[in-house]
């Protein structure tokens, strides 16, 4: 109501400022013909009484021709204040019915543009209701088996589409798989292929139990991937919502991997999911930045990041399709690391993230190569160093985005609140 209130009265200030000026007349409009002659009787006045000082004319005929030419004036005067009252009247109603339509089409336009755009009925929206607000939503929404129930029938139905377009043979070597497993329940090989098929042919439920399995029969010895297709498949079950069981597992990725893109993809989904688009513009714009073009997850950010940072109230332009990721190591590199001991691997990696941190700390570098570098601490177990770059980097931008970027990383390394 109080909005309403606050309208109606602006809207009446306008209307009457508009009143004001249409009602005035029009300043210094074209002033009407006997005015001009009444300049010209003057200056002929004039005239008169120079010539009489010149002696040009005597007294008793400056006299005579002053007399006639102000009887002109006179009349001149008496015209022109007929013609005012009648034409003033005229373009008085004229005004009035021209500040009438404006001032209605004004207030018309604006209550229109409102209707459209805005939101009558809501209260103000400041950013703190808002903030609290997704918190609800965060801690109230669905479980996983609540929403796989609510997605069972689109996730069936894309399952049917892609099973009819397979190959037979292909789907009776899936029957086989299932047998063999469901005969060797610790077939480790056997659960990770039919994991996958399953996943491949949208069977996401029979697809998780595998997954699980795999899981159980690792032990310890599952790493961060086999966590991220178990957190992946929670979330294709539910039709791509991203639940608190889901949440839980994502975490467990970037607990043993706190890079993890799959992992930082689908927390920052769940941020958009829940009324949080700043916190999910800020993780996936730092994943697109420091992502090959290749990776999965680029392809989706890319699609909806602009929006993202509209609703952020970020300008942001997203780096080239074809722009290069951060500075790594190359193929060559990866490919050698894969030959040393455990031992020379970590002095390998370590020295690649001393050349990273040296060269930003000589030359500077942008807000996602100094969170790669946080990052990178993290993995590497070096909280004090982590710390460090977190505090340089701070020191180095004063942006908000910047800083947003820089943080996030800073808070998966554990060294930012």
């Amino acid at each position: 109501m109080e909005f309403w209130i606050v309208s109606g009265a602006l809207a009446t200030l306008v209307a009457g400022f508009l009143l004001m000026a249409l009602l005035r007349g029009q300043a210094g409009a074209a002033a009407p013909a006997q005015s001009h002659d009444i300049a010209v009787y003057r200056d002929q006045l004039a005239e008169i009484d120079q010539d009489t000082r010149r002696g040009i004319l005597d007294p008793d005929e400056a006299g005579r021709l002053r007399t006639e030419v102000k009887r002109r004036i006179l009349e001149a005067d008496r015209a022109g204040r007929n013609q005012r009252v009648k034409g003033g009247a005229a373009r008085a109603g004229t005004r009035r019915i021209v500040a009438g339509a404006m001032v209605v089409g004004v207030v018309a336009v604006a209550f229109g543009v409102y209707l459209r755009i805005g939101a009558p009925g809501y209260r103000d929206a400041p950013l703190s209701a808002r903030f609290a607000q997704a918190k609800v939503l965060r801690d109230t929404r669905p479980a996983q088996a609540e929403a796989e129930a609510a997605a069972s029938a689109m996730v069936g139905d894309a399952a049917k589409r892609v099973q009819a377009k397979a190959d037979p043979q292909f789907l009776a070597m899936i029957d086989q798989l299932r047998g063999a497993v469901a005969s060797r329940p610790n077939d480790l090989r056997g659960h990770m292929l039919l994991a996958r098929n399953e996943a491949i042919l949208g069977n996401y439920k029979a697809a998780l139990a595998a997954q699980d399995r795999v899981i159980a029969l690792k032990g310890k010895a599952a790493d961060a991937r086999d966590l991220a297709g178990r957190a992946e498949l929670l979330i294709e079950a539910a039709g791509g919502y991203v639940s608190p069981e889901a949440e839980a597992a994502l975490k467990d990725v970037l607990a043993a991997d706190p890079g993890n893109g799959t992992a930082r993809f689908y927390l920052g989904l769940l941020d958009a999911q829940t009324g949080r688009p700043d916190r999910a513009f800020n993780i996936w714009r730092v994943l697109l930045e420091e992502s090959p073009p290749d990776a999965p997850w680029v392809g989706p950010i890319r699609e909806r990041i602009g929006e993202l940072a509209q609703l952020a109230g970020v300008r942001y332009t997203p780096p080239g399709a074809g722009a290069a990721p951060l500075r790594g190591p190359a193929a060559a590199d990866v490919a050698a690391a894969g030959q040393m001991s455990t031992g020379d691997r970590m002095e390998m990696i370590r020295g690649m993230v001393g050349g990273l941190a040296a060269r930003l700390s000589d030359q500077g570098g942008t807000p996602a190569e100094w969170a790669q570098l946080i990052r990178a601490y993290g993995v590497l177990q070096e909280g004090d160093k982590a710390a460090d770059a977190w505090a340089r980097a701070q020191a180095a931008f004063s942006d908000p985005g910047a800083i947003d970027i820089i943080r996030a990383a800073a808070q998966a390394a554990g060294v930012a609140p």
